[in-house]
């Protein structure tokens, strides 16, 4: 099963960062989402049932939130949902999974500062400077557009 959804909740542990052996970028954690409903009886706000996922991202946005997200952080994913059942010999159950298309701090709770990733490209060996051009060690940056 693969839906697009988007969970709003508490990152309830340490992210984890891991670079594969193909050079591939992944961060992971767990997610609590509790539905929170107001008792007209008691006059106050109760907790329902704690949902949780796994969320992993993956590239660029594991390497971004590696660096933002952390435990206790309230945020936003969005992401593909995928329910897998799991059966290990010994125990069986059901993962509840969200691969990350989308991430940040939910708004609701708090401020935030952003901070565009700039990328840099490294010239190939293959291009030549033109005859006209100052030879420059300089990477090239790329993405690094003027904020609005």
């Amino acid at each position: 099963m693969s839906d697009q959804v988007t969970v709003v909740g508490l990152v309830a542990t340490t992210p984890r960062h891991l670079v594969t052996q193909d050079g591939l970028p992944i961060t992971s954690f767990r997610l609590a989402s509790s539905h929170r409903k107001f008792d007209r009886k008691e006059n106050k706000w109760v907790d329902g049932e704690t949902n949780w996922f796994t969320v992993t991202a993956f590239r660029q946005l594991a390497i971004n939130s590696a660096g933002s997200v952390a435990k206790g952080d309230r945020v936003i994913v969005s992401g593909k949902l995928r329910v897998r059942d799991w059966d290990n010999g010994e125990r069986a159950g059901t993962s509840v999974e969200i691969e990350a298309d989308g991430l940040g701090h939910d708004m609701s709770w708090g401020s935030s500062v952003f901070t565009r990733t700039v990328l840099v490209r490294e010239p190939e060996p293959s291009e030549e400077p033109e005859e006209a051009e100052e030879p420059t060690s300089e990477p090239e940056l790329v993405g690094a557009g003027k904020r609005r």
